[in-house]
Formats: structure tokens, C-alpha cells, sequence
């Protein structure tokens, strides 16, 4: 689609702030009034219209996307994510480790452990931790806790959350990337040691490593919309 737009401003309003087109507010791709509650976010939403060229690039819109998300879908879906969530804590990539003979298994506790220790303690919960491929389940209250939280979550914060549960395939990662103060390469790399160990034994591939840059960009992006939200 062309440009079809001169100017973008950022508008206050009685909900919040929008982003308006020549003027024109615009709205999310569900046909909602595209409204958040932080200027910091409408002005990245703003910066994102006015970075287009004479071409609209759909992959340079992740703040729109994130909010139109949280606007249109999150509100309807919020027993459904969170369920989804919760699958992720239950088999959660942290809480699997290699045999303990194996070199790779002192790594993972070195990186993994931190990370783990500071989810018990912050939520109150515990996680199970297992060497090898058996599955083996989080106690009740764990999920429940953890439920909980997920619920207590406004629906910006829950889309930006599973997105960075998704893409590092860890709830517990995704948790942490809320806090502030959070390392985002370092959480990043976290979720990818296992990859990194395997790049260290056999070599780098050029696709495996643009496509893992990608995705660092999309991690870092919904850690951003949550610190601008």
C-alpha cells in the first residue's frame, strides 16, 4: 500500500493519547478507536507511521500490531492466553536440563538456576527441575500462583508477555522480561544456550543466525512496549 498520509501527530484525549493521520485518528485493525493510556507508547506508535516511505512496510508496524492485540484480542482471550501460559510454565525449556555427566548440564545450571531461583522467590512458587526427557509436573499450586499473576495482568502486559513467553519458549523468562531493570540480551541468551552450545560444537549457520537476530529485534521490541506502556 502507498503512503497515504503528510503528516503524523500524537493526540490527547479523555482515555489516553492516539495517533492521527493528516488528522485523521487512526484505528486498530479491528476497527477499534486505537487509544492507549501512555504518551511515551502513542509517540513510539507515531514514530513508526512517520518512519514509512512511499511504501508501507508491514513488518516495521510491531508497536501497532502489539497494541491492536492488546485492544482487540486480549480482552476476549484472556482465559485462553493465560491457559497457554501456562502450558509454557509446565514445560518450561529452564526446567529441562541435559544428564548431569554431560558438560552442558554445568552450564545450564550456571545460567538457568539464577533465573529459576529469582521466579520462585519473586512469585512464591516452586519448579521442578529434571535431567533428561521426562516430563515432570510443577506442583498444583505452582499453576495456580502463577495463574493468579497472569490474571492480575493489564491486557498490554499480558499480549507483550506472550509474545516474549513465545519467542524464548519460557514463561519464567518471559516473567523476568517484565521486571524492571531487565537484561534483555542476557534473558535472550538464556533462552538460546542450548543453541549457542550446539553452534560452539558443530559451527554457526548464516540462516539459523538472521533468523535468531529477528527474533532478538521482536524480543527486545515487546520488552520495550511494556516499559512505554
Amino acid at each position: 500500500m502507498k503512503r497515504f498520509y503528510k503528516q503524523v501527530s500524537v493526540e490527547k484525549s479523555d482515555p489516553g493519547y492516539y495517533v492521527a493521520l493528516d488528522g485523521r485518528p487512526i484505528k486498530t485493525q479491528g476497527g477499534k478507536p486505537q487509544v492507549v493510556a501512555s504518551e511515551g507508547l502513542a509517540q513510539a506508535l507515531a514514530a513508526e507511521w512517520a518512519a514509512q516511505g512511499e511504501t508501507l512496510d508491514p513488518a516495521h508496524f510491531a508497536f501497532r500490531d502489539m497494541v491492536d492485540y492488546a485492544l482487540d484480542v486480549v480482552p476476549e482471550a484472556r482465559e485462553e492466553i493465560v491457559a497457554k501460559l501456562l502450558r509454557y510454565a509446565d514445560t518450561d525449556t529452564l526446567c529441562y536440563r541435559a544428564h548431569p555427566d554431560e558438560p552442558l548440564w554445568h552450564r545450564q545450571c550456571e545460567v538457568w538456576d539464577p533465573l529459576v531461583e529469582a521466579l520462585e522467590a519473586r512469585e512464591g512458587v516452586r519448579f521442578e527441575r529434571v535431567s533428561g526427557i521426562l516430563a515432570k509436573s510443577h506442583p498444583p499450586e505452582t499453576l495456580e500462583r502463577l495463574g493468579a499473576r497472569l490474571e492480575s495482568l493489564d491486557d498490554f502486559t499480558l499480549a507483550a508477555l506472550e509474545q516474549l513467553t513465545a519467542l524464548a519458549a519460557s514463561l519464567c523468562i518471559g516473567l523476568a522480561a517484565l521486571e524492571d531493570g531487565a537484561d534483555g540480551e542476557a534473558l535472550w541468551a538464556a533462552a538460546n544456550l542450548e543453541e549457542d552450545w550446539q553452534i560452539e560444537q558443530w559451527g554457526e549457520d548464516e540462516e539459523a543466525s538472521a533468523r535468531r537476530a529477528r527474533r532478538l529485534g521482536e524480543f527486545l521490541k515487546a520488552m520495550e512496549f511494556v516499559r512505554l506502556g
